[in-house]
């Protein structure tokens, strides 16, 4: 059963919406908005990409996991989580324990396609090199047995953000009655 109070956790893969949905879930909801990936860029004085290419993923996944701590012990709050963050069983364990957790569901191919839409390809380097929906299918396939675990899930595919963050704050309503 999800906590009626406390933190929002969204989670999901690239392009799913946590970052537009949350913006307004925090907003219809009267609380801040964390994005942990801009944080991490924010405390490394680097966009991601550049974090990745520099220095590896093992490093981005420290910068993360301490930007996911940092978030989780702060006041109540709407946290966009990057699609990988659950992947670390120290960030599960955090993430659950202190948050409502909510998976943006959607389709890989629907996600490329979201992903075509912004930005190059470069500035999400788990995508690159290859085709962005064979690859998403691959990491929904690693990913999917722990944003299953989310407490509330929420299928995003053909929605606008808005309708997206209505569907979740009316399967909040459902969960916590």
């Amino acid at each position: 059963m999800p906590k009626t109070a406390g933190h929002l956790a969204l989670i999901g893969l690239s392009g799913s919406g946590k970052s537009s949905v949350g913006l307004l879930l925090a907003g219809a909801l009267g609380l801040p908005f964390v994005d942990t990936d801009r944080e991490v860029e924010r405390a490394a004085g680097m966009e991601i990409h550049r974090i990745f290419s520099r220095h590896g993923e093992e490093e981005f996944r420290r910068l993360e996991a301490e930007q996911v701590a940092r978030a989780l012990a702060g006041p109540p709050a709407v946290i966009s989580l990057g699609g990988g963050a659950v992947v670390s069983e120290r960030n599960r364990e955090l993430i659950w324990s202190r948050a409502t957790v909510v998976w943006l569901r959607a389709d890989p191919e629907e996600l490329a396609r979201r992903l075509a839409l912004q930005q190059g390809s470069e500035e999400r380097p788990l995508l690159s090199g290859g085709a962005p929906a064979a690859r998403l299918k691959v990491l929904l396939r690693e990913r999917e047995r722990y944003y299953s675990l989310a407490h509330v899930q929420v299928e995003t595919d053909g929605l606008s953000a808005p309708e997206v963050a209505e569907r979740v704050l009316a399967a909040l309503g459902r969960a916590r009655e």
